[in-house]
């Protein structure tokens, strides 16, 4: 246990006098995990289980930045995956005395929410309509169909806006349910929407710092951009697809009309062309550089130049730059200083007027043809015009070509010039760079093998990054631009709001000094028109849930003990994206990271080991499992996967989920019933049961204690650690030996009764196993409880009924086990600590005394009359200080000798085995007659 652990007043206990009560409660007749949800669920919500206290006190708080879910249509089982991981963190640290901080949040601002509102309600926006109070929308759902966007009807933003937040919250309703039927620990008066008035504000504040301080610029620059949502898109928002297509050998002309040649996919940039563009090293072309050619159909003059991102031996070697075909064209027009030719529209559209630069009387009858035409269409005009010209080698060539797309779109992304807002991100600032990867080292990475795609992210960035989109439904930039005489926008010079005015709309507030009739006027304003990325204000939920630069007291104290935060869990897709930007942000504003930890899971694949994804139509919705087989038993098979790796959607491991979780209710069950009857023996004031260490004094039992002594450590180091896995599997695999070998062993002498030759055991042998079942039972439904939180609260209510949740328990002490595992109680003060491994050799010899039976194909219940087991010399002594269990639990009724193994056996996993030298069978008992 930490010291900090200590100071938050968890778990720490005085071994020499502790003891655990369990206060009485009547048993159920039947027990099962059918209807556990529905009546914990409310108990939680009445109680406050998972309320966040607001201790105040930084050190003795946990807090998690817990992913907002894109409100944008329905769950899937991927993300009951990846919330269960942090939830079992959540639960393990509130046992540890932690005062957890546990937000839940909805990603409804952003692109996929106005998708998603277009198609439910039949709308797009037109920003030249004025808001209609009573506006009524064409449909209420269209099952998921597409509504072509001639047959949306115009509606203006604040209507469109109106029908998001209508929509969204909706959808919140349906999700807040899942997830508390998933049994999540979220505070849920803790929760925060990210188009919310405060995180608009939050977002609003922290961008007007940025830009007092420089960190945030505007220019116009080309830029990537979506011909289908008419907006900006950001480098981290790239999805790099393959797409068909074909190349074209070209040829431009020197002028003497010598040809040189270039391919390339896309001939209708021709008349983009601001150069060709070869290898300084490319022999083939050195002795054309500072030569001119002449480009065909539109014979505008460009030169042959020289960069080293040229590729060799890539089509000819040489290409044309065109203003813009792609990114490596931008690179080219920066460093080359080349000028600016654009032709292609925001619409994806080749610009209605011919360009100035095209002087020729055919090249610009050709370009008329193409004017206005699609790319596709304007490609068909280009590329008949160059076969007719003869400028056009051969005939195109087919080709597969890796191509950007915005993740969230269906065509390629065409370059654009537009005026854009940046924020710096160490893309075109190596000081920054480097601080920000040196806060990646500062960052724990659980696991930390992510680590690397943090710092190849910061190292390949070559922009700052864009945070301007041209859609509707998001955080609007707040600012407003003075308006010259006449009628320029002056965006050199922003008007800005003061901090205690946000949130503003520029679009419906008017700037001080100003009055609405003033709103695009000379000598007026005019308003900020683009609203932010959405990861512009999802990268800031860290100061969000925290009340970052709240002017009341109730949020600067909430800030001083919840920041910076303790864990961000994430999925490992979006580092680039919501991790770093995050980092940036808190770097840039509250120079520190905004978390210690990140928590990065793994993607949920299919059957076929296909991810998951909407896209494929492979998704599992995930109230299905979860009514099939039970809330713990989905966050069994969530939870016994790693962190970072994929996992498969497996139900055969949930239903072993549920058969864990119905056994802890039987075998508790079991525990708690056994000697009522005769409570003399441990019972404690008022009536309640008392499990001391003391009480434990058989070998078998103190062997149990030290097992789990050992267990509780075990996983309480691997959930320190974040192996929430690890942590599962340590635990489930000693519960499993627990009911199969020492419940097997010890559930006769926990009765009272006399064994098969007679003798009955004391009654301190019997308390001893009656408190070894009571302490193992407790420490399972508190170490099982971050993972299965229905069955170890039903589990608890029956051990403690009256003492709270066992979500508010303190996780086990190891310290409790081992006092037991010492000995205190026996008559021997100088008895020596329990082997743990006593019970193993037990269970071991155990199997092998019930395997005679089993191969012999009679009951377990027929009598050995005498058997001799062969035990490795390791086990001997073992196996001799427990015999008598060994005899009784395999109904042995005369002599069971124990001798030493010349050789060592060993099963198919290389364990030593125990077998039996000699053995006798008595009479099988006799059946009882049916009635």
């Amino acid at each position: 246990m930490t010291d900090q652990e200590k100071n938050n007043g968890s778990a720490s206990r005085d071994a020499a006098d502790t003891s655990i009560d369990a206060k009485l409660t009547p048993l159920p007749d039947k027990v099962g995990v059918e209807g556990l949800e529905d009546k914990w669920r409310s108990v939680w919500d009445e109680t406050g289980v998972y309320r966040f206290r607001n201790s105040r006190d930084r050190k003795a708080v946990y807090s998690i930045d817990t992913p907002p879910p894109t409100v944008s249509g329905s769950l899937h089982v991927g993300h009951v995956f990846s919330y269960t991981h942090t939830d079992v963190i959540a639960r393990y640290k509130r046992m540890r005395g932690y005062d957890v901080f546990y937000p839940m949040g909805w990603d409804d601002n952003g692109l996929p929410t106005e998708r998603r509102v277009q198609n439910y309600y039949g709308v797009r926006v037109d920003t030249s309509l004025k808001y209609d109070p009573d506006f009524k929308p064409p449909f209420e759902g269209t099952d998921g169909k597409k509504i072509n966007a001639k047959d949306q009807i115009p509606v203006s933003r604040q209507n469109f806006i109106e029908l998001c937040e209508q929509l969204t919250g909706q959808d919140e309703k349906l999700f807040e349910a899942l997830w508390r039927s998933l049994g999540m620990s979220v505070d849920w008066s803790q929760t925060y929407h990210t188009i919310g008035e405060h995180p608009r504000r939050v977002a609003q504040k922290a961008f007007l710092r940025n830009l007092a301080r420089g960190e945030v610029y505007q220019k116009d620059a080309p830029g990537l951009w979506d011909v289908t949502f008419q907006t900006a898109v950001a480098q981290a928002e790239l999805e790099s697809r393959e797409y068909p297509g074909f190349y074209h050998r070209i040829a431009f002309r020197f002028a003497d009309g010598t040809p040189i040649y270039i391919e390339t996919t896309r001939p209708e940039l021709l008349a983009a062309c601001t150069s060709l563009i070869a290898n300084p090293e490319d022999e083939r072309y050195k002795k054309y550089f500072g030569q001119e050619v002449y480009s065909p159909l539109f014979k505008v003059k460009v030169p042959v130049l020289a960069h080293p991102a040229a590729e060799m031996d890539k089509g000819a070697g040489i290409a044309m730059c065109c203003t813009f075909g792609d990114m490596t064209d931008v690179e080219w027009w920066r460093e080359l200083k080349l000028p600016t030719r654009p032709i292609i529209q925001r619409n994806g559209r080749i610009a209605m007027g011919t360009p100035e630069w095209i002087t020729d009387e055919s090249g610009r009858d050709i370009f008329a043809q193409t004017a206005g035409k699609t790319t596709f269409s304007a490609r068909k005009i280009i590329v008949d015009a160059l076969r007719e010209s003869g400028d056009l080698d051969g005939e195109p060539t087919p080709t597969d070509r890796m191509t950007n797309f915005y993740e969230k779109g269906d065509k390629p992304l065409e370059i654009v010039t537009s005026r854009q807002w940046y924020l710096r991100n160490g893309g075109t600032d190596e000081a920054l760079n480097a601080e920000l990867i040196e806060r990646g080292k500062e960052l724990q990475f659980h696991p930390d093998f992510m680590r690397v795609r943090y710092e190849n992210w910061v190292h390949g960035l070559n922009g700052d990054w864009l945070i301007s989109r041209q859609r509707f439904f998001g955080v609007p930039f707040p600012l407003w631009y003075p308006v010259d005489v006449n009628g320029e926008a002056d965006y050199a010079h922003p008007l800005t709001p003061a901090e205690d005015q946000l949130p503003i709309d520029p679009t419906s507030d008017v700037p001080a000094g100003y009055t609405e009739s003033q709103r695009d006027q000379p000598n007026g304003f005019t308003a900020e028109q683009d609203i932010m990325d959405t990861w512009a204000t999802s990268s800031l939920t860290p100061q969000i849930v925290t009340h970052w630069a709240e002017p009341d007291e109730a949020s600067q104290a909430l800030f001083k003990a919840t920041f910076p935060m303790d864990l961000r869990p994430q999925g490992q897709d979006i580092i680039r994206t919501w991790l770093f930007s995050s980092v940036d942000r808190a770097h840039l504003e509250n120079k520190c990271l905004p978390w210690a930890h990140t928590a990065l899971s793994g993607w949920i694949l299919d059957p076929d080991h296909k991810k998951m994804s909407k896209s494929k139509g492979n998704v599992v919705v995930p109230n299905e499992p979860i009514e099939k087989f039970g809330a713990d038993a989905v966050r069994y098979w969530a939870a016994s996967a790693r962190l970072g790796l994929d996992a498969t959607y497996d139900e055969a491991q949930m239903k072993i989920g549920r058969r864990l979780a119905i056994k802890l209710l039987n075998a508790t069950k079991f525990a708690l019933a056994i000697g009522r009857e005769d409570e003399h023996h441990h019972v404690g004031e008022g009536g309640s049961q008392v499990w001391r260490p003391s009480d434990v004094t058989e070998a078998l039992d103190r062997s149990v204690m030290a097992s789990l002594a050992q267990i509780v450590r075990e996983s309480g180091q691997a959930l320190d650690s974040y192996e929430h896995s690890k942590a599962l599997e340590a635990i489930e695999t000693f519960f499993w030996q627990f009911c199969d070998d020492y419940i097997e062993l010890a559930k006769n002498r926990a009765y009272g009764t006399a064994d098969a030759t007679g003798k009955v055991p004391t009654e301190t042998a019997v308390l001893s196993a009656r408190t070894t079942l009571g302490l193992g039972l407790d420490a399972f439904a508190r170490l099982f409880a971050p993972y299965l939180p229905y069955a170890t609260e039903e589990v608890w209510s029956w051990m403690h009924d009256g003492a709270g949740s066992v979500h508010r328990a303190a996780w086990p002490d190891a310290g409790l086990y081992e006092q037991a595992a010492a000995g205190a109680g026996t008559a021997d003060a100088d008895t020596p600590a329990a082997d743990a491994g006593i019970l193993l050799w037990a269970g071991k010899a155990l199997a092998e005394l019930r395997g005679l039976k089993s191969q012999a194909k009679v009951s377990m219940k027929t009598p050995i009359l005498s058997a001799t087991l062969l035990v490795p010399a390791a086990g001997v002594q073992a196996v001799q200080a427990v015999i008598d269990d060994i005899a009784e639990a395999g109904r042995v009724t005369g002599p069971l000798d124990v001798q030493a193994a010349e050789a060592s056996g060993e099963n198919e996993s290389n364990e030593p085995t125990v077998a039996v030298a000699a053995s006798e069978l008595g009479e099988p008992p006799a059946k009882k007659p049916k009635r």
